[in-house]
């Protein structure tokens, strides 16, 4: 039997439909999984049937597709493998972005390398994603690879993922085989806290339900194909919060003038607002918001702007101005998760710079826990985090730091750590929670909870003001080792 080669898009376009309204935010995500799983021809074929390739670029493709399959396409990873050693190699090594767009949005997709010993490259691409499309080749299920990825992912805040099981056309497009690998991978997902998975059978290279159907070929699946998921997304909301804006620089060109430079990280300011200033705690009024060609009368997430105060303050480049209602937390002592990124780990105990926007402070790290990917547990760990290793951690600064819950902002709540002595990258971050060990007070809305030494805590119940409010207090008594076992048990 002689197969008819296709062409190069699918011919059986998605159903008219009404004119729909045009979405304004693009939608950030990636491509991960394990190594050959498709991820850069998936991106290749979204650019080839939206229409993002030009014309110059298609005749490259055709001409440098050295690969020759049995369907007489080109190889559309090379729409993103630019560098030599990606094209000599057939692999991808550093993170590609590109940009493509349909009637409905527009998109900016990162295409992240699959080997293991680039992952660092991964977690870069997945810190500003909203969403990440997950391959898996039908022909080998979840690998350990792809559970480290849905981690790291999950980890930076992504909440949205796409199961693609690609090639799903080797395996005849068995129902049984793309059912099991959903199953598998949805159960990863509860596990990491992610309960919004799609999962759709795919051929990236044929172009089956990627922005066309493939109902011809697998009419047993009723799914939305991918561009008709990726329309659907929702963008993380960088308003909500309390406003932050970072100090990246302060300008002084004359002596009438003192302005605090940076890019809004959160929430939104107008002239008249009272503001914090962090660490020192001083308070001011904005008076005028400046850009580079006028004067504002409000700024939100994601505005580079001026900041001029009523009155004279000490600001410096680090320090973060904040509104004074839902302040971050502040302290030296913090919860956080962190990826190792260098082959040399991380080593208990040592300093190191952590660097959080503008601002580097020295921070010792205690390794926790260890999360073994192959159970998905997270196991008790006091020596080195090794590379790609992915722990909880205890952060100790020398002095105070200022950052909010990752989950609730990532720009204030993302660190980098940077080791003194060679000034390499060694892991990246993200703060879960301020600590409190043997005492403290962390505020949750209008309760204060207090974590107080036994005689402490007993001294404060018997007292006549706490006698007669009772009633309003939760108090807990636990002995240190059943606190022990009650983490473990939340882990």
């Amino acid at each position: 039997m002689t197969a008819t080669a296709p062409t190069l898009a699918v011919p059986a376009p998605l159903a008219e439909t009404a004119p729909a309204i045009r979405d304004s935010r693009p939608l950030r995500l990636i491509t991960c999984g394990s190594v050959d799983d498709g991820k850069s021809t998936l991106i290749g074929r979204l650019l080839w049937d939206t229409k993002a390739v030009k014309e110059d670029q298609a005749a490259a493709l055709s001409r440098d597709s050295n690969k020759q399959n049995d369907l007489g396409l080109p190889d559309f990873a090379l729409l993103l493998d630019g560098l030599q050693a990606e094209r000599e190699q057939g692999i991808t090594i550093d993170v590609a972005y590109r940009y493509f767009a349909t009637d409905r949005r527009s998109f900016i997709v990162a295409d992240t390398p699959g080997h293991e010993q680039y992952t660092r490259n991964m977690a870069t691409g997945a810190s500003t994603a909203d969403l990440a499309i997950l391959l898996v080749d039908a022909r080998a299920g979840l690998l350990e690879q792809t559970r480290r990825h849905a981690t790291i992912a999950s980890l930076m805040g992504i909440k949205q993922f796409v199961l693609a099981v690609n090639k799903i056309d080797l395996v005849s497009y068995d129902r049984a085989i793309f059912d099991k690998i959903s199953h598998d991978f949805k159960e990863l997902a509860l596990s990491l806290g992610v309960r919004q998975v799609t999962a759709i059978p795919m051929s990236a290279l044929k172009g089956e339900n990627v922005v066309y159907d493939g109902r011809a070929a697998m009419p047993w699946f009723d799914g939305p194909t991918l561009v008709q998921t990726l329309e659907l997304a929702t963008t993380r909301s960088t308003q909500a919060g309390g406003f932050r804006l970072p100090v990246q620089r302060v300008s002084r060109p004359g002596e009438s003038f003192r302005g605090y430079q940076g890019t809004v990280s959160g929430g939104s300011v107008k002239p008249g607002d009272s503001v914090t200033i962090l660490p020192s705690g001083m308070v001011a009024n904005v008076s005028r918001i400046v850009t580079f060609d006028l004067v504002r009368n409000a700024a939100v997430a994601g505005d580079a702007i001026t900041l001029v105060l009523d009155r004279q303050v000490d600001v410096s480049r680090g320090d973060m101005i904040v509104s004074m209602d839902g302040q971050p937390m502040t302290g030296l002592n913090f919860d956080a998760q962190l990826v190792a990124l260098q082959p040399g780990g991380i080593e208990p105990s040592k300093r190191y710079w952590l660097k959080s926007g503008s601002r580097r402070q020295r921070v010792t790290i205690t390794p926790v826990a260890q999360l073994e990917l192959s159970s998905g547990k997270w196991k008790p760990h006091s020596e080195t985090l090794g590379m790609n290793a992915i722990g909880k951690v205890h952060l100790t600064f020398d002095e105070m730091a200022v950052f909010d819950a990752y989950e609730q902002n990532r720009s204030t709540g993302a660190f980098i750590i940077i080791d003194p002595d060679t000034n390499n990258t060694v892991a990246g971050g993200m703060v879960t929670a301020r600590r409190t060990d043997l005492g403290g007070i962390h505020r949750e809305g209008q309760r204060v909870l207090l974590s107080l030494p036994a005689d402490l805590a007993d001294e404060l119940m018997a007292s006549e003001a706490f006698v007669a409010r009772r009633d309003e207090a939760d108090v807990r008594r636990v002995s240190a080792l059943r606190a022990g076992e009650l983490f473990e048990e939340l882990e």
